[in-house]
């Protein structure tokens, strides 16, 4: 019995470690209900907000109005330069764009004097979370989507329970 108690254990430690690791990552949705449009640098809604590696932005926005173009230094965005190099470009209007590296990342749209207009974004990106302890959202809209926490919570109940039963024996 000891032996089966052991692997139950170990079986529920490994499930919930695998769920945290996943429900570290946040899925913002650029600009809340409103998405991706024009005058977006005025709204602020980057501020008081932190991004990681492994973190989500899903620009949504009318494809035939918009565009999201990632640029790769503060001068072509700060002059809404639009022959820059780009470092990638989406225009389907529901672009998902993972942040895959720590520092400043920098978005406009190149629709001509759109981003000219404050149709702009930059944020700082953080290292991966060490933790896999997510912000509870708070009483804004703004707070970031996160799927997989419900999940690996429930699945942490779910662990708890069978620690516990295997340490009653």
């Amino acid at each position: 019995m000891a032996m089966a108690s052991r692997q139950a254990l170990l079986l529920a430690v490994v499930a919930v470690a695998c769920l945290a690791s996943m429900a570290t990552a946040t899925d913002w949705m650029v600009g809340d209900n409103d998405g991706w449009r024009a005058k977006f640098n005025t709204t602020g809604w980057a501020d008081g907000k932190t991004f990681r590696v492994g973190d989500t932005l899903t620009f949504m926005y009318p494809k035939e109005n918009h565009t999201v173009v990632q640029v790769g230094n503060k001068a072509d965005f700060v002059a809404c330069n639009l022959n820059t190099n780009a470092i990638n470009k989406w225009d389907t209007g529901n672009d998902v764009v993972t942040l895959d590296k720590p520092g400043k990342a920098w978005f406009f749209c190149s629709v001509p004097t759109h981003c000219d207009k404050g149709m702009k974004l930059v944020i700082d990106v953080e290292d991966a979370a060490p933790s896999p302890s997510p912000t509870p959202p708070g009483p804004s809209s703004s707070a970031p989507v996160t799927g997989y926490t419900a999940v690996a919570g429930a699945v942490a109940v779910a662990a708890a329970a069978v620690v516990a039963s295997v340490l009653a024996f």
